[in-house]
């Protein structure tokens, strides 16, 4: 999973991306267009679930599942005017599986503002105007290459009706993502690769003392009214002051600040629920990991993210969930105790299964 992280300059989306990864790779100043080159970073995602079941088996690796994490230049508006930057700007974020927008909220006369004043909702309008402007004209192009054969075919002019249908919401400065599209109409719209098609998550930057805000008084702030799109908050400063933090020390601060759980994890399971992802678990005779895979994704295609052969050789089985496998302490008493199932080709993964794959090459 892939996420890319943008917004104007001196949001503090690099400072951001330093606490995410932990480390200091990413350069953040006090002036514009400090980051050019995109930093590329990637984090665990953490899952009390994996120790558990480790326990459980008497195993001592883990393999966490794993976010990947692209810092990418701040744009500003016009910034399409500039052919070499916005071109830069445009290929890293199609890199991405969904965007991060870090849009600040907070005050400080002493942070740098690039349009000299604190105005969300501005800012946001700023990004996904950049944004869907590039759509509007991937679209356009894409329209006049088979306008005039869709006149003659029918099938194409399907697809053609389903392009306008995107290409009016983008003129009314609405996000691709948000056009409604019927199943068969989406995939179409993805072979455009277009940006505002990538789902959004946005990262109010606030104060300390803003923490408290509801998830509805941020949607107020940036003017994002649609559920569909991700919202939550996140403090860079406190981020900042914990980037040195060892995960004890890390967890005493946020305890004395009633804080009970990290941005870091909470953007994670944002981006996992904006995606469409979860994971389950394998416990081998050398390891516990996790598996990303799509929600719905039935046994051999999650076998298929381990390997190509699993899926294509897939048989059958055997599936317990996490707590089953760790309240019987490992494979043998969950079997004697009726909690492990035997499932087929048929059988759609759940969130927190432990799956043992049996296939025949």
């Amino acid at each position: 999973m892939k996420v890319g992280i943008v917004g104007l300059p001196n949001v503090w989306k690099s400072t951001l991306f330093n606490a995410l990864t932990k480390s200091y790779s990413a350069e953040a100043q006090n002036f514009p267009f400090c980051t050019i080159e995109p930093n590329v970073g990637m984090v665990n995602v953490n899952d009390p679930r994996l120790e558990k079941i480790r326990e459980a088996v008497w195993w001592q690796k883990v393999l966490p599942a794993i976010c990947e994490f692209i810092d990418i230049a701040g744009i500003v508006k016009w910034a399409s005017k500039w052919e070499g930057l916005w071109n830069k700007f445009l290929a890293n974020i199609r890199q991405t599986d969904a965007i991060l927008q870090v849009v600040r909220a907070f005050q400080d006369s002493e942070i740098n503002h690039v349009n000299g004043k604190v105005d969300p909702k501005d800012d946001v309008e700023v990004i996904n105007s950049e944004l869907i402007l590039s759509d509007l004209e991937t679209v356009e192009n894409k329209m006049k290459s088979i306008e005039k054969k869709a006149k003659m075919d029918k099938k194409l002019m399907g697809v053609y009706e389903i392009y306008n249908k995107v290409k009016e919401n983008l003129e009314n400065w609405k996000l691709a993502i948000t056009t409604d599209l019927k199943d068969s109409e989406i995939e179409h719209i993805k072979e455009l690769h277009l940006l505002t098609y990538k789902p959004f998550i946005y990262a109010v930057n606030v104060s300390e003392d803003q923490l408290s805000l509801s998830e509805q008084e941020l949607r107020d702030i940036i003017w994002i009214q649609d559920k569909s799109i991700k919202v939550l908050s996140v403090c860079a400063k406190l981020e900042a002051d914990m980037l040195d933090f060892d995960d004890e020390e890390r967890k005493e601060f946020l305890d004395d600040m009633w804080i009970d759980s990290t941005w870091v994890d909470n953007l994670i399971k944002t981006a996992y629920d904006a995606l469409w992802l979860q994971y389950y678990f394998t416990a081998g005779e050398k390891e516990v990991r996790a598996w990303t895979i799509k929600k719905w994704s039935t046994a051999p295609e999650a076998a298929g993210v381990i390997h190509t052969d699993f899926q294509r050789w897939f048989i059958k089985a055997d599936v317990v969930n996490w707590e089953d496998l760790a309240e019987n302490n490992g494979w043998s008493k969950a079997r004697e105790n009726g909690k492990v199932r035997l499932e087929g080709k048929e059988y759609i993964v759940q969130d927190g299964d432990v799956i043992l794959f049996k296939f025949n090459v």
